[in-house]
């Protein structure tokens, strides 16, 4: 479920006000009063969950879930276990998303006398501009400095000797030490997921965390974003410059470099020690091997295996890569040079 740091709790709810909230239809009036205290994916959820099924080639999923409740479509309700309480909607990600908004609230910063949280813990040595604030039940460790218009959301820990620059934004996350984020950087603000719903495009809950462990440096103005469920975590010692995107979900390994405008999609891998070239782009759900090397500008919509340098668009192996060119300049009837060939 997720963690109470940084959401909190509004349930349990009956499966008849969850229906009505997701306007479904509960397929067993009998199971109305069944209580689902939280939201969950299909293969982590458990008795007290609610979940939604809506793509039939996760049937092996739908058929294997603990859930006590899935929103899913008329067409796909034999999948489900005998266990698991149907809600026929024909938007079952749309449903699951006002189910989870009336069983969980992002903790938010409330007033407060200081710019400092009572509930806040700051250990010793902590250097604090005036202008930062800290909400509730935040942590900060020893040798950490917070710079001017620094915002720390409720729950968030951040480890000792790190680096905070002006007008950082952190939030839904779990800080090493010695980690750097640079003036402007945004830290655990809710990714992209939109789901079509009977009146429109409607937001998809955000409910995961950023974990971002020892010795990471994040340049100024980048963005990190919570996982939608799972978390999205970044590796020891990697290193992310100015203006680039983490998606949600992804997870980067330990001795990384992404280099300005890099963008990440939501829930792929990136290996240990894999370099990326200066506005790289990577599609979704994709592994990029350990060791690795994205060439400046590449766009990539398949798995690179490990230690394989590619790039172009779209990008595929180097050596490849420099053939397609040679020969389509020659058959453009432009020179080639000795390197091209």
């Amino acid at each position: 479920m997720p963690d109470p740091r940084f959401f909190d709790s509004l349930g349990p709810a009956s499966l008849s006000e969850l229906a009505r909230a997701g306007a479904a239809e509960l397929a067993d009036a009998a199971l109305g009063d069944r209580q689902i205290a939280h939201v969950a994916p299909l293969d982590a959820a458990d008795v007290e969950a609610i979940t939604f099924f809506s793509d039939v080639k996760r049937k092996d999923a739908a058929a294997a879930t603990r859930a006590g409740a899935c929103f899913v479509r008329p067409e796909h309700r034999d999948f489900l276990p005998p266990t698991c309480a149907a809600l026929i909607t024909r938007h079952p990600q749309a449903a699951w998303a006002a189910a989870a908004a009336r069983l969980h609230a992002p903790r938010r910063h409330e007033p407060a006398s200081s710019a400092v949280h009572a509930d806040a813990g700051l250990e010793e040595g902590v250097l604090l501009s005036p202008s930062a604030a800290i909400g509730p039940g935040a942590r900060v460790g020893r040798g950490t400095r917070i710079g001017p218009g620094a915002v720390i959301g409720p729950g968030v820990i951040i480890g000792r000797d790190c680096l905070i620059g002006p007008n950082a934004v952190i939030g839904f996350a779990l800080i090493g030490d010695r980690v750097s984020i640079s003036a402007g950087a945004v830290i655990g603000e809710a990714g992209f997921g939109a789901a079509a719903g009977p009146r429109g495009m409607v937001d998809l809950p955000q409910l995961g965390r950023v974990v971002i462990q020892d010795n990471v440096t994040i340049g100024a103005n980048s963005c990190v974003d919570r996982g939608a469920f799972a978390d999205t975590t970044i590796g020891e010692n990697t290193k992310i410059d100015n203006l680039v995107h983490v998606a949600h979900n992804v997870r980067i390994g330990r001795n990384c470099v992404l280099a300005a405008f890099t963008g990440i999609s939501g829930s792929t891998t990136v290996g240990d020690g894999v370099a990326f070239g200066g506005k790289a782009g990577v599609a979704d759900h994709l592994n990029i091997g350990s060791g690795a090397s994205i060439g400046a500008a590449a766009s990539v919509f398949k798995d690179v295996p490990k230690g394989e340098t590619w790039t172009g668009f779209p990008a595929r192996p180097l050596k490849r890569w420099l053939r397609e060119t040679a020969w389509l300049s020659r058959r453009a009837g432009g020179r080639v040079t000795r390197g091209d060939e």
